[in-house]
């Protein structure tokens, strides 16, 4: 799990927050009224983690560990036992990549609360797993499941003497998981508003299956009685649909 490069995003903050989720693939239902940040972490389906516990399935977050890189920080190799989730020996257990704040980067504490908030409620064959989290001082720390493949970026644009392009069937198939993956969260049950779709942000697993990660700029869809959400421009230079780009527009012109 993890994009190798770090991400330009455009600079930005919601104007409004809700947090409502049901969805027949939530093991509990949300009530839609806004969550504070202890009620997000009581209701997450996820384990707590300690510091040590990831510093030991990491091998104290050793450079060669690293699987790659973002716009939130370092992301680590690591095991832990698949039962009691303990950590384990390499090569042991069950492989896990373990996302760490870079405290100088693109982002913070408000977008690894909003992967916890949603990835800790949500499940999907074609969302990323969340396995666990952890808090401790300035310490923030996400854990996944092991996507074998890595992104799609990497697989598309990688440069090796031994790379092999994707074949057409298998480009396929990712697009049709990406698009499963969008189709889940834009439903009536979750109603959730992704905003970063793009391809360092799709993980694939041995067979090519995709899976949607990074849910730090995501957001709650419409609910209640409310037809459209509020929000400015936010996302990745270069992946934002240009009608997108043209409201932000349209809204300065105004002001001027």
């Amino acid at each position: 799990m993890g994009a190798k490069q770090a991400n330009s995003r455009y600079e930005s903050q919601d104007e409004n927050g809700s947090s409502t989720f049901g969805s027949k693939f939530s093991i509990t239902a949300v009530p839609p009224t806004l969550r504070s940040e202890g009620e997000i972490l009581q209701s997450s389906n996820v384990r707590r983690f300690t510091l040590n516990e990831l510093k030991s399935a990491t091998r104290n977050f050793r450079p060669d560990s690293v699987l790659g890189e973002g716009g939130f920080g370092a992301v680590f190799k690591g095991w832990i036992d698949e039962q009691t989730f303990a950590p384990a020996k390499p090569g042991t257990g069950m492989v896990i990549a373990v996302k760490r704040l870079n405290h100088e980067g693109f982002q913070g504490h408000k977008e690894w609360l909003a992967e916890v908030n949603y990835l800790g409620q949500l499940s999907h064959p074609n969302l990323v797993k969340l396995v666990g989290y952890c808090l401790e001082d300035e310490d923030r720390l996400l854990v996944y499941e092991f996507m074998t493949r890595g992104s799609l970026e990497n697989q598309l644009f990688r440069r090796s003497s031994y790379f092999q392009p994707i074949p057409w069937n298998l480009r396929i198939k990712v697009a049709l998981g990406a698009a499963k993956g969008l189709a889940f969260l834009h439903s009536t049950e979750a109603k959730v508003i992704y905003r970063d779709f793009k391809a360092s942000n799709i993980l694939l697993d041995t067979n090519y299956n995709a899976k949607l990660s990074d849910f730090g700029l995501a957001k709650d869809g419409p609910t209640g009685d409310r037809s459209h959400v509020s929000t400015r421009i936010m996302g990745t230079f270069g992946y934002a649909a240009p009608e997108y780009l043209a409201t932000e527009r349209e809204r300065e012109s105004m002001r001027e």
